[in-house]
């Protein structure tokens, strides 16, 4: 295994990674689904990593529903997406990053619009070199299209790369891209077979960060 930081890319999943905004992602999924008598867990953030309809339609009682809970869901997240902030030391990493000669880049399954938004209001869409969300292909996290496609608009060979995430489709994506993958657990227990394909496994955004950054 190569030492990270010797590695020229690293490439960022963006809510829950850089971006401190699950709080908020699961208040909105909640008010979309609470007409319809569905629950929501923090255990509904190991999977997201597409469009809301790949995981609102069971907690909404079927896809009829959908129009009407994502209607609540956008109108809950404009609402409040002052809210969403970069974690403690998002930014600098990036900058840390790009000033050692490696490259940036974030593989999300947010829209293009909303992480365009985002990142240009905390200033990181100009310390990327390569940015896939999710409505940019036709297929989403776990599949590696994604990934791929940051691979080559960067230039960069798989053994060259490291993905930082906290889901586990950001784990299985890198895995299947034979990218190694270090994965960001908050407070979840992992499964098995997610540690087994992780290079890495933290606890918080700010140990990831140190991680890739070669502190430890």
């Amino acid at each position: 295994m190569k030492d990270v930081a010797s590695r020229p890319a690293v490439i960022f999943d963006l809510d829950g990674t850089l971006l401190d905004s699950l709080p908020l992602v699961l208040a909105a999924i909640r008010h979309a689904i609470e007409p319809f008598g569905g629950t929501a867990t923090m255990d509904l953030f190991a999977n997201l990593g597409g469009p809301p309809e790949k995981f609102l339609g069971p907690l909404v009682g079927g896809d009829a529903n959908l129009p009407e809970a994502m209607a609540r869901m956008y109108a809950f997240h404009r609402e409040h997406h002052e809210l969403i902030r970069p974690y403690d030391g998002a930014v600098e990493t990036l900058t840390t990053i790009r000033e050692q000669g490696r490259d940036v880049a974030v593989w999300t399954g947010r829209d293009r619009r909303s992480t365009l938004d985002l990142a240009r209001r905390w200033g990181l869409e100009d310390r990327l070199g390569a940015l896939v969300c999710g409505d940019d292909l036709p297929t989403h996290k776990p599949h590696p299209d994604g990934l791929r496609e940051i691979l080559r608009q960067l230039g960069r060979a798989p053994a060259e790369c490291v993905m930082v995430g906290d889901a586990d489709v950001d784990v299985l994506g890198a895995h299947a891209c034979e990218v190694d993958a270090l994965i960001i657990r908050h407070q979840r227990t992992l499964p098995a077979e997610i540690v087994e394909k992780s290079w890495r496994v933290v606890g918080t955004p700010a140990e990831a960060y140190a991680s890739v950054l070669g502190r430890s």
